[in-house]
């Protein structure tokens, strides 16, 4: 599907992306992800063909986008941080403007726009768009975004600002639209929805690439697999070999660092007449990824 090779873009002398390749396949949601000022944004608009790239090379579907640019724009929904929506339209106004753009005939057009309401339960109930609540406006964007059914879609902070259940909509939306073949290229400050539904993650520092793979093995380079112990005991002191520990909703919360510690924590907390209440098993958060790579 995506094929991006050294893409590099420099504003005067300084590299605002250094040289990120990346391959990307049909229908799979790709995450990309860093502090502000990492080149996120910057990459998803040479994406979109918003921006071109100082050098490298960017292939879609064999199609080499830089050099005919033309030939992506049927195949792409671009949705910006910043939904820009002309609020005196009525949605279904809107949504016709942008389908004449891209060619369609009005009876296309009815019926997408109507699928594409009914898709992401929007209910205009004839408002016009400035009446419009911030989910609503953003529910609108993402239909323009859809209105040419492509193949392709890049989203930057698609939920950004959001209600949680709003939000969470949306997030299940995404998952929808992959099962239904979409491609889906996504920026997102809300890092545990990053978790949760992108199939892969590229992490950015300072316009270069930090890390890029799936959640499974982002986690095996930053850091193995830890538990938790919770416990209950009525003389911590007895319990030999445990270092450090915290109270934590009214247990007992020691950290091991290996299968075998946590088997000598619960041998210690027995035989100190203490009793296991749960052990967790916890793995690197994006979150705790990118406070080790830094700013």
């Amino acid at each position: 599907m995506i094929e991006a090779r050294n893409l590099t873009k420099c504003y005067g002398t300084t590299p605002a992306l250094d040289h990120i390749s990346f391959d990307l396949d049909r229908g799979q949601i790709f995450g990309v992800i860093g502090h502000n000022g990492a080149g996120k944004t910057t990459l998803l608009k040479i994406l979109a063909g918003l921006v071109e790239p100082t050098s490298g090379e960017l292939v879609m579907d064999g199609v080499d986008i830089l050099r005919s640019p033309d030939g992506m724009k049927q195949m792409i929904g671009y949705l910006p941080e910043e939904s820009r929506l002309y609020e005196t339209m009525r949605v279904d106004e809107y949504l016709s403007f942008f389908g004449e753009i891209y060619g369609m005939d009005r009876s296309s057009i009815r019926a997408r726009s109507r699928e594409l309401l009914e898709w992401l339960a929007l209910e205009p109930n004839g408002k016009k768009m400035g009446e419009f609540s911030k989910g609503m406006k953003r529910k609108a964007a993402i239909a323009r975004s859809l209105m040419h059914d492509p193949s392709l879609l890049i989203y930057d902070e698609a939920t950004s600002g959001l209600d949680p259940m709003t939000s969470r909509h949306i997030v299940d939306f995404l998952r929808d639209l992959r099962d239904h073949g979409k491609t889906i290229v996504l920026s997102a400050h809300n890092l545990y929805q990053v978790e949760a539904i992108c199939d892969r993650i590229l992490i950015l520092r300072r316009g270069k690439r930090v890390a890029l793979g799936t959640m499974q093995e982002l986690r095996e380079m930053f850091g193995s697999i830890f538990y938790f112990v919770y416990f209950t005991v009525g003389d911590i002191g007895k319990v030999e070999g445990l270092s450090s520990y915290v109270m934590d909703g009214g247990y007992f919360r020691a950290k091991a660092t290996s299968v075998e510690e946590m088997g000598r924590f619960s041998n210690a907390i027995v035989n100190a007449g203490g009793a296991v209440e749960r052990i967790e098993s916890h793995y690197p958060s994006l979150e705790e990824m990118l406070v080790k790579i830094g700013a």
